[in-house]
């Protein structure tokens, strides 16, 4: 009982409430906080800095915070885009909605401000906080569907390539040069290390286009649904089987370009890498004639000799002399 009224005691009687009654509220500096904050963010900027490397073309950066560089005027336009217009937007909304929360803390608390306001509505505000995210909105949307447009505005096209996707792998045919599916799978580790190329994105067939030309892809699936993505041309779509989608991009560099199926798909969707290498149009010519079938050896011209009849051999009939009548 005496352990009752001690615990009592300590928790919800006298000295308690005198503990309780005698906090204080700590002093809030906007400025201390400021100042904090600051300090953790130049060390942020220190450490980034060190770490970030430089963007690689075609492939993911290790510790690499920006988008990939674009190997395509659309894909360049989006990342201006990107960097241009919605970023700005995002940093100027942030900003404020930082700066209106300060304000409210600062300016309306119980200190400053002990007798709050009594009214419920402001017409000015409602119409400010309606008008301005339409406006926003309508920044963004004007750029957003210039760039959608140029998508869908594909330039005639040099040559076609038939995407498909496979459990898991991809499938590359290329009608206009009569070349039939060629498969596409990852290339093994030891393989990978040994050519020094990046292992799960370098593949045992990879696309071959030439630069500078417009290439029509055509992508379906051939089981499940798959995505065919590359993000240095700025294409990503869905191969959906029963169904052909169709995307185009122009290489304005040669190299090789990485992507990977970005779909679930199954156990090994993680094992679906995409690998275009842009060539010169001489060397595509070259790859395009090393897949042509062998021309079958030509007939001769000359008629060919006829054997000599055997001659035919003498019956004993008519061997046989005849004997004269008498």
């Amino acid at each position: 009982m005496a352990g009752r009224k001690t615990l009592l005691g300590r928790v919800g009687g006298a000295p308690a409430v005198k503990a309780v009654r005698d906090m204080k509220p700590s002093h809030f500096s906007i400025a201390r906080l400021a100042a904090r904050f600051g300090g953790a963010a130049a060390a942020m900027t220190v450490l980034c800095g060190n770490a970030v490397a430089a963007p690689l073309m075609g492939q993911p950066t290790n510790g690499g915070i920006d988008l990939q560089p674009a190997a395509t005027a659309l894909r360049q336009q989006a990342i201006d885009f990107h960097t241009w217009v919605l970023l700005p937007i995002l940093f100027g909304i942030s900003l404020l909605v930082l700066f209106l929360l300060l304000w409210c803390i600062v300016r309306y608390n119980a200190r400053s401000n002990p007798k709050p306001a009594q009214f419920t509505h402001n017409t000015t505000v409602e119409v400010l906080w309606t008008v301005v995210p339409v406006m926003i909105l309508l920044a963004m949307a004007i750029p957003s569907f210039r760039l959608l447009f140029r998508y869908h505005d594909m330039p005639p096209p040099y040559m076609t390539v038939k995407v498909t996707g496979y459990q898991w792998y991809w499938g590359y045919a290329y009608p206009d040069q009569k070349i039939d599916e060629e498969t596409s799978t990852i290339m093994p580790e030891d393989q990978a290390k040994a050519k020094d190329v990046p292992y799960m994105l370098a593949t045992t067939q990879p696309m071959i286009v030439p630069v500078g030309k417009v290439v029509h892809v055509l992508v379906t699936g051939a089981d499940v649904i798959h995505s065919f993505s590359v993000p240095a041309f700025g294409i990503k779509i869905d191969a959906v089987p029963g169904r052909t989608n169709d995307t185009w991009f122009n290489a304005n560099q040669t190299g090789t370009f990485y992507g990977q199926c970005s779909q679930l798909c199954g156990t090994d969707h993680s094992f679906m890498p995409i690998e275009v290498k842009v060539v010169s149009q001489a060397d595509f010519d070259a790859w395009v004639a090393s897949k042509q079938p062998a021309p079958a050896p030509a007939a001769t011209n000359a008629p060919a000799t006829p054997a000599a009849a055997p001659a035919p051999a003498r019956t004993a009939a008519a061997a046989t002399p005849t004997p004269a009548k008498s």
